[in-house]
């Protein structure tokens, strides 16, 4: 199924995988510590100004995409929420740590740089450089289901270019996926990055493999 969303959806979205990450014995959260995570100042761009009627309508229209439910305890008179639009036994979607961590920065921020992301993303996942960046935002480009984000062209005076995410009605009518592969060199680096990081990912279950292996001959031969 493709993930369609608006603006005020993704904020909402963006503030439930941030707060689970940097607060999670916070999470789930109110109706009110939803609004005032949506209507920050700091780390949000555009600030915006949600009343509680607004954050509770963008609520129900999550509800009835199946990309929240309410998660209410025993004893708490106040209606609580949490996400299940990825990695929960709801969802089909599965992401890393990082890809997960990227989406929740351009849902807050808009578009920006690997190394802005980099930088941001640092309480929500580690990088250890800019390349690592950009090869999870390789994965979220050609994810299998949909592209979910997309480069934009350089501008002019910038060193970098900056990347945006496509689940939204308006990055879609700024930019589409297919817009960004159209130029062929530049779909076969991504093809052969796609392939890189395929590769990295089956020498480390490999690795875990051996390990396992390993521990398990020294736990035989303790026992001989």
């Amino acid at each position: 199924m493709k993930i369609e969303l608006d603006f005020n959806e993704t904020r909402v979205l963006g503030v439930m995988f941030e707060k689970e990450s940097t607060t999670p014995d916070q999470y789930p959260l109110s109706l009110n510590a939803l609004m005032l995570g949506c209507n920050q100042k700091s780390n949000r761009d555009p600030v915006v100004a949600f009343d509680e009627s607004e954050v509770q309508a963008i609520v129900d229209a999550l509800v009835k995409k199946h990309f929240i439910i309410e998660s209410t305890g025993a004893g708490s008179r106040v209606p609580k929420y949490q996400h299940r639009f990825a990695n929960t036994e709801f969802s089909a979607l599965q992401l890393s740590k990082q890809e997960l961590a990227l989406l929740c920065v351009l849902f807050l921020r808009g578009a920006q740089t690997p190394g802005e992301l980099r930088t941001r993303t640092a309480r929500l996942a580690g990088f250890a450089d800019v390349q690592e960046v950009e090869m999870a935002l390789l994965v979220l480009m050609t994810h299998s289901d949909q592209a979910f984000v997309a480069k934009l062209p350089r501008e002019p005076g910038r060193r970098e270019s900056r990347f945006m995410h496509l689940l939204s009605e308006e990055a879609g009518r700024v930019i589409s996926p297919e817009v960004v592969l159209s130029n062929e060199p530049e779909s076969l680096a991504l093809s052969t990055e796609k392939e890189i990081v395929l590769l990295r990912q089956d020498v480390t279950m490999l690795r875990q493999e051996l390990e396992q292996v390993k521990a398990h001959l020294n736990l035989r031969n303790e026992t001989q």
